[in-house]
């Protein structure tokens, strides 16, 4: 019998694919400047409350239907492979950016321990970002490094990932401690409390990408074949995650503010690193820098882990190339990893900006996969509540689209962002009926 996922092992898997590179970099560049402490976590706890209203639903989903794929699978099985196809398109986008994401993060945290030394061989500008071969080498072999943790089993980049999880909450939880007793609190509270004004537009724009902040909570159904305890059990994991996972982003955010204000937070290439290494020394930066890289290297982990188990779901409905579908003696999608690697790899040629355009409409990717998933449970939910909850799930999903799409949105994406989104789609489209159409053509023809 190949080895099962322990509790810890998913809760170490979950949370480490929500707390990212984003979560530390967020509260110098939009969370302070654009909605400050209180509105900030408003809007996290907002974001948290909506995920647990999603999770309501995804435990129906884990109830009736134990397939790997996760939401794709299950739009696939009850609203037929139209449907399944658009969900598994955007997840699968909202996946793959995620893992370049943080390939490309990892060049960022060298910088912050070693300086330039790997910004050598100059290639181009992008967007205003500077491409160098030396950091392309670094990202691209932090990738290889957690494909083949992942080609040698499911159970063995579990083991990672406790390890990693384990020294990112502690290490955050303790710079935050040591911050918190030896910087002033008097700028602190002149800046975010003193002065606090409610805005509902603050705390709404926040609010707009905790489908990406959180998007790691829904490896749990990708997963669900690996462990073997109920739908219940994994639901309370998964909103432990999103907890602590809010909590995380809430307290690295406070972490930042108790240093600077909005505009100095702004204007700063890491507010937070910049504030711990003056008030913390060397020796705080540098607990704070292994925190970033285990974040780093967890969201790799992770959303290797679903995007194999995603990409191999749609080689078996017979939407990709069934050599997608091909499992290793270590039970694994190995052609599908391969597959997330080689798109991780070419991703950081094109530089961190177009990526950052990228990944902001992986939030809409996800809100899509979330909105089928309530719409499936409210058909199949057996009592008032829980038709109640998938109901307030879909409205919840519907706002996260608006707030993404409607241009005069506080949160709506910018224009790159949705040129690379009408882009998606046309491939989308384009794919579906050069590639899907002909796979289901020549199923039909097996069949018959």
């Amino acid at each position: 019998m190949k080895p099962r996922l322990s509790k810890i092992d998913v809760f170490s898997i979950v949370l480490g694919s929500i707390i990212g590179w984003g979560s530390f970099m967020l509260p110098g560049t939009k969370f302070l400047k654009e909605a400050g402490v209180i509105n900030t976590t408003l809007g996290l706890l907002l974001g948290a409350l909506f995920i647990i209203v999603i999770q309501s639903s995804y435990y129906i989903m884990l109830e009736n239907h134990n397939d790997e794929g996760g939401e794709f699978s299950f739009a696939y099985k009850y609203c037929g492979r139209n449907h399944g196809f658009i969900v598994g398109w955007f997840l699968l986008l909202a996946y793959l950016t995620i893992i370049p994401l943080n390939g490309t993060a990892f060049p960022l945290v060298m910088r912050k321990i070693f300086g330039d030394v790997f910004q050598f061989g100059y290639l181009y500008s992008i967007a205003g970002y500077e491409v160098y071969i030396g950091e392309i080498i670094v990202s691209s072999l932090i990738v290889v490094l957690f494909a083949y943790v992942n080609i040698k089993g499911i159970k063995e980049s579990a083991k990672v990932q406790n390890r990693i999880a384990l020294t990112l909450v502690l290490l955050v939880f303790s710079v935050f401690i040591a911050m918190f007793m030896k910087v002033d609190r008097t700028n602190f509270l002149n800046n975010y409390i003193y002065n606090y004004e409610f805005k509902l537009g603050e705390v709404l724009k926040v609010f707009a990408i905790t489908p990406f902040a959180f998007v790691g909570f829904d490896n749990i159904p990708q997963i669900c074949k690996e462990f073997d305890f109920g739908a219940k059990k994994a639901s309370v994991i998964a909103v432990a995650s999103v907890s602590i996972g809010s909590l995380m982003y809430s307290i690295l955010n406070l972490t930042t503010a108790l240093v600077y204000s909005p505009e100095e937070a702004a204007a700063l290439d890491w507010a937070l690193g910049t504030g711990v290494l003056a008030t913390l020394g060397r020796f705080g930066f540098l607990l704070l820098v292994i925190a970033l890289s285990a974040a780093v290297t967890s969201g790799i982990n992770g959303f290797m882990i679903s995007t194999s188990k995603l990409m191999g779901a749609i080689a078996n409905h017979h939407m990709v190339p069934k050599r997608y579908a091909y499992v290793n003696e270590n039970g694994v999608f190995k052609n599908a990893i391969l597959f997330a690697t080689a798109i991780s790899l070419i991703a950081p040629w094109f530089g961190r900006e177009v990526i950052l355009w990228i990944v902001d409409m992986s939030s809409l990717g996800a809100a899509i996969a979330y909105f089928y998933v309530c719409l499936i449970a409210f058909r199949l939910g057996d009592t008032l509540f829980r038709k109640i909850m998938s109901v307030l799930g879909v409205i919840a999903s519907i706002l996260t689209i608006a707030l993404l799409l409607i241009p005069s949105s506080p949160a709506a994406l910018g224009k790159e962002s949705l040129l690379a989104l009408v882009l998606w789609i046309v491939l989308g489209v384009v794919f579906y009926i050069k590639v899907v159409s002909s796979f289901k053509i020549q199923t039909s023809k097996d069949n018959g």
